[in-house]
Formats: structure tokens, sequence, C-alpha cells
């Protein structure tokens, strides 16, 4: 019967490759079994990425939506906090307006316009609040606040007041100036005509955040709180009838105003709402999505775990044999 053999270096080198190659598939059968998925994708899709590509562009797709519908809902619950606020001004103002009494000293009435125009510059800076950096009324504009201080506003308006007695001329010429292209827009407006562009949250799905501080409702909601603090200025020295008119005439006008400004909250909250509704219709689909990778790639960890120790076993047996290999002399061959 032929025998071959090999010499001692190339036995040497022929157990130290397969301790090599026992040592590399224990470490790759422990990784599959920690992580619960195969470490060889190409082996197990049969070269076939098609599939795997596929949800793998759609899960980054829908983190793309998640970071959109993230930044929306702080944006739509920012301009929510700034509505309110400008509402409960009003709401405030206009009972105090509405019920002003007549007999009202010239200390008190000069005291109610100081605060309507503290109130109109708190709502000035609830406006021009931002979030993120971004302003939330001034359009496509979000750099900059988009309207101007209440003490360039007042300033104006004296200016184009002076020298009216009546009532109703100071309310005309206040209403035309914000009315006027050239009047409010162009004065105290900073932002950008153009609104902001709907925003996308889900696949087919985008929601509109187009508010701006040129609103109409915001506009008559700034424009009566002017007009409350001209009644009682003392640069203008109006008689008391007329600042009694602007008074009453204001506070009708905010509490008017303040279904213009509920509606205009109602419409963001149903933003809101969308917001959320497809938020967590996007992480069931990520949920789901997950799942099918998970499913795809999924390593068996009772066949895993039979495969590791068989590598182990294996591996085992091989330092035995190198060990004894290494003991072999011509002594213990000879005795």
């Amino acid at each position: 019967m032929n025998m071959t053999s090999i010499g001692d270096l190339a036995n040497s080198i022929l157990l130290r490759q397969r301790s090599a190659q026992l040592n590399q598939e224990i470490s790759t059968l422990t990784q599959e079994l920690s992580s619960g998925q195969v470490a060889d994708v190409s082996r197990r899709l049969g070269s076939d990425y098609s599939y795997l590509t596929d949800i793998d562009r759609n899960l980054a797709r829908l983190d793309g939506y998640n970071i959109s519908a993230s930044e929306a809902a702080m944006f739509a619950g920012a301009a929510q906090t700034s509505l309110e606020r400008l509402q409960d001004l009003t709401a405030s103002l206009s009972d105090s307006l509405i019920m002003f009494d007549e007999a009202s000293s010239g200390e008190l009435r000069s005291h109610m316009s100081e605060k309507a125009e503290d109130d109109l510059a708190s709502a000035i800076s609830a406006l021009n609040a931002s979030v993120g950096g971004r302003s939330l009324f001034g359009g496509t504009a979000t750099d900059r606040p988009p309207l101007g201080s209440a003490d360039r506003l007042m300033s104006e308006l004296r200016t184009l007041v002076t020298g009216l007695t009546g009532s109703a001329d100071i309310e005309t010429a206040v209403d035309n100036w914000f009315a006027d292209p050239t009047g409010y827009e162009t004065v105290m407006y900073e932002g950008a005509q153009d609104v902001l562009a709907p925003i996308p949250i889900g696949a087919g799905e985008e929601v509109s955040l187009s508010l701006t501080a040129r609103d109409s409702a915001i506009r008559e909601t700034l424009r009566d709180m002017a007009v409350a603090a001209l009644a009682a200025d003392p640069g203008l020295g109006l008689d008391r009838a007329v600042q009694d008119d602007l008074f009453r005439s204001a506070g009708a006008g905010m509490l008017t105003g303040q279904d213009a400004l509920t509606g205009i909250r109602a419409d963001l909250g149903f933003a809101e709402a969308r917001i959320e509704e497809i938020s967590t219709r996007n992480i069931t689909a990520r949920t789901s999505l997950e799942f099918s990778r998970a499913a795809l790639l999924e390593a068996d960890p009772f066949d895993t775990a039979t495969r590791l120790e068989e590598a182990q076993f294996q591996l085992e047996s091989l330092y035995t044999v190198t060990v004894r290999s290494a003991n072999l002399s011509l002594l213990n061959f000879l005795s």
C-alpha cells in the first residue's frame, strides 16, 4: 500500500491555517448568535439585493419624513403658543375697554392707553417669536422677525392722526393705513410676501403652515390695540367723548376679532392633529419594514449554536493534535 506523508514544516503550516479558519468561523458564528442576523448577507440573499435595497430605501425615506414631521410639529406648536398669547392679551384688554366708565379720571384713561400700548408690544413680541432659529410668521423670510417694534408703529400712527379730532376720522385714518400696501405692510411687516411651501410629512402627504403677520385677523387685532393706545395719548389731546368712543370701538373690535383668531388657531390645530396622525402612521410603517428586514437576514439561533459548538470542538481537537505533534521526538519514537 502506498503512503504519502508531508514534512514537519508543511504540517505546521496546515495546522496554523486550519486554526485560523476555525477561529474566524467561531468569531463569525458568535457575531451571528449575538446579533441574530447572518454575517454573510450575500449568501443568504443569493446575491439578489433588490428586496433588501428597497427596504433600506423606504426606511431612509421614512427617516426623512420623521425629521420633517418633527420640525413641522415643533413649528406649529410654537405658532399655536404665540397665537394663544395674542388671544389672551386681546381678550383681557377688550373686557376692560368695553366696560370702561365715562366718569373715569384722566389718570385712569391715560393708564388704559398705556396698558393697551404695553399689550401691543407684547403682542408684537409674540408674533416675532421663533423656533429653531426660524421666525414663525414671516413667510419664507424665516431668518428675521416679521414685524417692526411697537414704538415704530405708534410713532407712525401718532403722526398720521395728529390734527384729527373726531373718533370716526381717527378710526378711518388708522383703518386705511393698515389696509394700504404702503402703510402696515411697508412700515411694519418685514417678512416675505411668499408663504412657506407645504412640508412633506409622509408618502403623498404634506401639511401647509402658511400663516403670516399679514393675515387680516392679525392685522385687525393689532389695529384695534393701536386705536386703544391712541385714545388717551397725551400728545393728541383728544376730548373725553372721543376717547370713550375710541376705547369702546377698539374693545368691540377685539371682542369680534376673537372669533377670527379662534378660527386660525383651529386651522393650526387641525394641521397639528394631521402631523401627529401621519407621524404615527410612519412609525407603524417603519416598524413593519424593520421586522421584514430582520426576518430577511435572521440567523437561526439553534442552527448557529450547533455550528458554533461544532467549530469549538474542532478547534479543541486541533489544539490537541498540535500539542501531540509538538511532543514527538526521535527518542520518543525509539523508546
